[in-house]
């Protein structure tokens, strides 16, 4: 069959999510008869911190222009702190805004699809690790608190520079994770950040605890099956995208 065309819309800096993406869906073209091509626009940003997100958001309309132009057939702007650094419920705002840009293809944001996917495994208190500064923890928190969430526990290793963040190594998590405290909690946001690579780890997390793991990675991928109409499955990425069957 004619490969699907993922369309990315990422930060400049960004280098995960241009990695944890494909490897999923080429993980789930093992078992499954689709194939994907993957497609981005990138849109300047070097620091995490309110001022160059602001100015990063800016550009995405132009960048869901770029990306029509290559008739892709699924959007992903795949920032989640872009996003929740705007103000509450922004993930509506801007999916309305960019689908009025992307042509033919369906539009979805990294940071509704996780508040999406906590919705879907009926999380009430969550968890959440970021590599975000505290402050800036603190607004995603507050975010996904509006969106009906309690955060019982979030966790901040405080780096600011994107490149930074892209080179934390994910053989970390697992003690991270042990130390998270998760009583009580109906999921663990292992990584609240598109670029904080997890995707190593997870299943191996996952396999830890008794509650669903996730990551923000992973919960665009699920978002965007099911927005293709596809089954949401991929091998070892967690309890999201499990094989229910």
């Amino acid at each position: 069959m004619t490969a699907l065309r993922f369309g990315m819309i990422v930060p400049s800096s960004n280098t995960t999510m241009e990695t944890e993406i494909p490897a999923m869906l080429r993980a789930r073209e093992q078992i499954a008869p689709e194939r994907f091509t993957f497609h981005s626009a990138r849109m300047r940003m070097q620091h995490v911190d309110p001022e160059q997100l602001r100015a990063m958001d800016d550009q995405s309309v132009a960048c869901a222009e770029q990306l029509a132009d290559a008739d892709v057939d699924v959007m992903a702007y795949a920032c989640l702190v872009a996003i929740m650094a705007h103000s509450p419920g922004y993930h509506r705002i801007s999916q309305e805004r960019l689908s009025k840009a992307a042509g033919r293809a369906p539009v979805l944001t990294s940071a509704g699809a996780l508040v999406e996917a906590l919705e879907h495994l009926g999380a009430k208190k969550i968890s959440v690790i970021t590599p975000y500064m505290k402050p800036l923890t603190q607004t995603v928190c507050e975010y996904i608190q509006a969106e009906g969430v309690e955060v019982q526990d979030a966790v901040s290793l405080e780096v600011s520079d994107n490149l930074a963040v892209g080179r934390l190594d994910p053989q970390n998590l697992p003690e991270i994770a042990a130390k998270v405290d998760t009583s009580g909690v109906d999921a663990l946001v292992l990584s609240a950040c598109v670029q904080m690579p997890s995707l190593p780890v997870v299943q191996q997390i996952q396999d830890s605890f008794d509650i669903p793991v996730v990551t923000a990675s992973i919960a665009t991928v699920w978002r965007t099956l099911r927005e293709l109409g596809l089954e949401p499955v991929v091998p070892n990425a967690g309890w999201l995208l499990a094989d229910r069957g």
